[in-house]
Formats: structure tokens, sequence, C-alpha cells
């Protein structure tokens, strides 16, 4: 049962080449956030306090592509290989500084729009206007 679940996770999971191709053909923007889920408490506050809220799923599934490139520390976290891979290969191009958490609004070509490179000061309702922006 454990390989059936990890195996469907794999299959539905969405990578972010195919998260900018959505953008593209919903005409949206994509929101990548770098987070690190089991020891950056302002990236688990962030997901907790905004990406997980319901203004802001309402807000996303009409505007945006939300894509988290998470980067876990404990063992029995760990995502698999190629999951990591191309979390590594995002921070590369993107969080090469290695803020975390490090949250972006990108167009749908991949460039960046907007950036926070903390937990963000604003509102949810304000967090939200400026991605509207």
């Amino acid at each position: 049962l454990l390989t059936f679940t990890v195996t469907a996770q794999e299959m539905n999971r969405v990578t972010f080449d195919q998260s900018l191709e959505k953008a593209k053909t919903e005409n949206k923007k994509v929101l990548l956030y770098f987070s690190g889920s089991d020891w950056c408490a302002p990236c688990v506050k962030f997901k907790k306090h905004f990406v997980t809220t319901a203004p802001f799923l309402q807000f996303s599934n009409e505007n945006l592509v939300v894509f988290n490139a998470d980067f876990p520390r404990l063992k029995k976290n760990q995502l698999p290989l190629e999951i990591m891979q191309e979390n590594e290969k995002l921070a590369e191009k993107y969080n090469n500084k290695g803020i975390f958490p490090l949250i972006l609004l990108l167009n749908n070509k991949g460039e960046v729009v907007k950036k926070w490179e903390q937990y963000p000061a604003e509102t949810l309702d304000e967090f939200i206007a400026k991605l509207k922006g």
C-alpha cells in the first residue's frame, strides 16, 4: 500500500515546467515559494497563514499556479530524488543565496515580477492585492 501511495503521489505531481506550461495556457502567473517545511518557522507560518487560507486558495485557483520548492532537513521528511533534484535546479536559478522563505511571483515565461525575501510583512489581503497588481 505504501508503494502504491508514493507512486500515485509521484504520478500526480506537477513539475515546475508543467506549472509554467499551465500558466501559459491559462494566462496566469506562477507563485514559486522556497520553504524548509520541517525547520524554517517563517516558511511554515507562510504556508499556514497565507497559502492554505480560503481567501488565498480562492484567489490562486483563479489567478495563479502555485509551486512549492521544499527543502526539508529531517530524513523522515525527505522528498523523492527527482523532486529534490528539480528543487535544487530551481534554487540554482532563482534562490542562489539560499533565502527561506523566498516567495516569487513569476510571469508565465518564468521571469520574476515580484519578490519577498522573508515572511511577508503584508496582511493576507494586502499580499493578495500585491499579487493582483
